[in-house]
């Protein structure tokens, strides 16, 4: 399985969040999966550390290398195609970073690793 995390889907892992879902752990825990962490979702944590939605024990470059560490995380950068891709899709979600995780697992051909319902009407593949 080729996978992306969702924000969420991250700290919730980082944390030991009892939210997060057994199918989801079980994915980023595979061996043959390959797990992808977006820009989007670094970009998103740096913007809400600043206006005081987020808070880490570590600087976010230390908390994102911790995760990568530990898990086999690979990077997925932010293309051209992806913002693309974003003005095709209707607009069930308001979020900026959902819908641009969402055109990424689009363009990529990826699960999204998400508790977020709102990606349902969308048709991206999600697993929790």
């Amino acid at each position: 399985m080729r996978a992306l995390l969702d924000t969420h889907t991250l700290i919730w892992l980082a944390t030991g969040s009892p939210l997060l879902s057994p199918a989801a752990q079980s994915a980023i825990a595979g061996s043959g999966n390959e797990i992808f962490l977006s820009a989007v979702s670094t970009w998103e944590m740096a913007i809400k550390i600043a206006i005081g939605k987020l808070s880490l024990a570590v600087p976010l470059p230390a908390f994102v290398a911790s995760q990568i560490s530990a898990y086999p995380l690979k990077p997925l950068p932010i293309t051209y195609e992806h913002t693309y891709h974003v003005e095709n899709l209707p607009m069930h979600h308001n979020d900026p970073f959902d819908r641009l995780l969402i055109a990424q697992a689009m363009s990529e051909g990826l699960v999204l690793l998400t508790s977020d319902g709102k990606f349902g009407p969308y048709g991206v593949p999600t697993l929790w």
